[in-house]
């Protein structure tokens, strides 16, 4: 079976990266990543789950700074980025790049989503200047530099919904996005049809409710058309019911709320373990007993579905702050899960476990299984740093879902 070669910028821990190698068809010349958790993750993954050797791990698994894009695609790294990156990556990649690494052979695909926090609804409303200054918001231009570099038939740049109405410098970005890629000869969809593009991994076989925007480029000289990728990906969506919570979590080991608190060394521990089945990565994070008593009280009287005022009024009582957002959820068994977001790595009181008999909220394990990442899937890393790198991933079945449809275009191109 022929194999497409693929680019994966912004890598993360690898939720796109392993939904296209589950898919079967595609090899990856490169992942490129900036943060040391992630890259460790990603590169012990290859070696662990899909055979490399660590040396072909670390070559292939580059962690850099997307921004010093001629130095990621052709090598010749300055004495200043040696510094900052030598000692983590291979000197072959040093020298030679990406350019290094494809010996010759073509690019078919590059996918990867830019941080998506500068794009993030919830980050602009946080933000004075509503995230207009945040660098991140023209790291697409990196993305562009290395498409019309290395000319793949199609590109998949996933992000979230609110990248369609993200205007830094006063101008939607969505436009500047689309104008860059017909420069360098891609064809997307128009910034009006963008909304479109707009999918829910629940409707791809994941407990989740993750709303991302998938867009597709390709090249005007391809023989394909954006709207061959799309009419395959939504083909793929799944006719079942939509898996839940339950499906994901619910046979996961159970945790009970100790009387006494105690330590171990420097760590605080609220919660011990029922029964001798350990997995790795599920442990429950402390929780004070006010957080102990909200988890009980919220779920008791099933106050996710209580209006958002008397919500507001719950949290004013339970702390002597006034908020505008709601700061507690539960899950429910039986409804995907809600995003799972970044922001665990701080606190899981927006994922508080549906079981009342716990009243803990999800570990990094469970956080990981919403996300679809396999079980034998290792994350390295401070807990908060596992946390951060699931939040940001993308789910690892509808990558694969994404991965199949784009599999099923090129394939009938060469029949």
């Amino acid at each position: 079976m022929k194999k497409y070669t693929c680019i994966d910028l912004f890598a993360g821990a690898g939720g796109l990266s392993e939904g296209f190698l589950q898919a079967e068809a595609f090899e990856f010349v490169a992942h490129v990543e900036w943060e040391k958790p992630m890259v460790d993750t990603l590169r012990n993954n290859l070696v662990k789950r899909w055979g490399y050797n660590e040396d072909k791990a670390k070559k292939s698994v580059i962690q850099f700074d997307i921004q010093k894009t001629d130095e990621l695609m052709h090598g010749s790294w300055s004495a200043e980025t040696i510094a900052d990156y030598g000692k983590n990556n291979s000197d072959d990649v040093i020298q030679y790049g990406i350019d290094g690494l494809l010996e010759g052979r073509k690019v078919d695909i590059i996918i990867g989503g830019p941080p998506c926090q500068a794009y993030s609804l919830a980050g602009r409303a946080q933000d004075p200047n509503s995230m207009k200054d945040d660098y991140r918001n023209y790291l697409f231009e990196s993305f562009v530099k290395v498409v019309n570099n290395y000319r793949p038939k199609m590109f998949v740049f996933e992000n979230v919904p609110g990248i369609l109405s993200a205007a830094p410098g006063d101008r939607l970005v969505i436009e500047r996005i689309c104008e860059a890629f017909e420069e360098i000869g891609y064809s997307i969809r128009r910034p009006e049809d963008m909304k479109k593009s707009i999918y829910s991994s629940a409707d791809f076989e994941v407990p989740q409710e993750r709303r991302r925007v998938i867009i597709i480029g390709v090249e005007k000289e391809s023989g394909f058309t954006v709207e061959d990728f799309y009419k395959s990906l939504d083909e793929t969506k799944s006719n079942e019911p939509k898996k839940t919570v339950r499906d994901a979590i619910g046979s996961m080991p159970k945790f009970r709320p100790l009387d006494k608190p105690y330590k171990v060394g420097a760590k605080n521990v609220s919660h011990e373990l029922i029964g001798d089945v350990e997995i790795p990565l599920h442990k429950a994070r402390y929780n004070n007993k006010r957080d102990l008593d909200v988890f009980k009280v919220w779920l008791t009287n099933s106050m996710n579905d209580a209006p958002n005022k008397e919500k507001l009024e719950f949290y004013y009582r339970v702390t002597g702050k006034t908020t505008n957002h709601n700061k507690y959820r539960s899950l429910e068994w039986d409804k995907p899960s809600p995003t799972v977001v970044s922001h665990l790595y701080k606190d899981g009181l927006m994922f508080i476990h549906p079981d009342v008999e716990q009243m803990r909220s999800i570990t990094i394990r469970e956080a990981a299984l919403l996300q679809t990442f396999p079980m034998d899937f290792e994350f390295l890393g401070s807990d908060a740093y596992c946390f951060k790198m699931i939040g940001n991933a993308v789910p690892v079945t509808f990558a694969k879902n994404i991965a199949l449809s784009i599999k099923q275009v090129l394939e009938n191109e060469e029949q």
